[in-house]
């Protein structure tokens, strides 16, 4: 399979390869967002109770776990956006707008502290 060049050509991607199977039926913003979750989950059990360090430093094998879990949330991610009629790299660009905002630098630089408590 070649790589995909860009996130509209992973839309259409998997917009097709959902087609091909009818899987359109069961593709409702709920079911996806509820896939994604789980997901989410599936990537969250391989950092369980590691140390901060042996999470920057995984094993290849479990690494190679960790991008299929990564694969799987994007690609939930990305069939959510697409059947809501969302652009992705447009709400993240305003939600980087948002919280530039919410977090200024001369507040909020070096400190992890939500934004009502600076």
């Amino acid at each position: 399979m070649s790589n995909v060049g860009s996130l509209e050509e992973l839309r259409a991607r998997l917009a097709a390869f959902a087609a091909e199977r009818d899987w359109e039926q069961f593709h409702s913003p709920k079911n996806l967002a509820m896939a994604l979750a789980a997901e989410a989950g599936e990537l969250l059990e391989h950092f369980q109770w590691l140390t901060e360090d042996e999470s920057i430093a995984l094993p290849e094998a479990t690494r190679k776990e960790v991008a299929l879990e990564i694969a799987d949330v994007l690609l939930f991610l990305v069939r959510l956006a697409d059947r809501l009629g969302i652009d992705p790299l447009e709400a993240a660009t305003h939600k980087l707008e948002v919280n530039a905002r919410k977090y200024p630098v001369d507040k909020s630089r070096g400190r992890a502290t939500k934004y009502d408590r600076l």
